[in-house]
């Protein structure tokens, strides 16, 4: 079984960033918005230049919970999108497909570009990496697990702790000096 957990190496991620910047913009930028926002692929999809152009927030309807959410775009990011996007559009799609037309690509082609990311950087990733890895490393930098569960739109602290891979990293840590000798 393939449970897919966060990136908890900060020079993994630099990695990934600086090979996806230099190979694939368009990869680049759908891997930073995971990373930065935690937004679920699907809605990182439907996001157009419209959305995040001249914006200090993101504002959606999340797909999946059809709830409003509204996400600040930190420095790094904007940097990133004002250059990605400085001269589209803003009805077209940012996670663009190269098939023609104004059409973001497929969660499938989402989730074929980070399991060959995860190929080359010997990791086991998928479209639930980057929400994983922006809530493991949100937590690590504040250590407020309520922030978290309302950002993620969860109702139990445990959820969450699971859902980012705390709970796994606390319970081998309990019994990684066990011994019997």
């Amino acid at each position: 079984m393939n449970v897919v957990e966060p990136i908890r190496s900060k020079k993994k991620i630099r990695d990934i960033l600086m090979y996806l910047k230099r190979e694939n913009e368009r990869d680049y930028i759908m891997f930073l918005l995971g990373i930065h926002t935690g937004l679920r692929i699907s809605d990182i999809l439907r996001l157009k230049v419209g959305d995040v152009k001249n914006r200090n927030h993101i504002c959606i309807i999340e797909k999946k919970t059809k709830k409003a959410k509204r996400f600040l775009i930190n420095n790094e990011l904007k940097r990133e999108l004002k250059r990605y996007c400085k001269n589209e559009e803003n009805y077209k799609f940012i996670i663009r497909s190269r098939e023609g037309g104004n059409n973001p690509i497929s969660r499938i082609r989402a989730y074929q570009i980070l399991i060959d990311i995860g190929n080359l950087f010997d990791i086991h990733i998928s479209c639930h990496t980057l929400r994983k890895t922006f809530g493991y490393w949100h937590y690590q930098n504040n250590k407020d697990v309520v922030k978290l569960m309302e950002i993620f739109n969860h109702s139990d602290q445990r959820v969450t702790l699971r859902y980012i891979g705390v709970i796994q990293d606390e319970l081998d840590e309990s019994v990684k000096e066990m011994t019997y000798l």
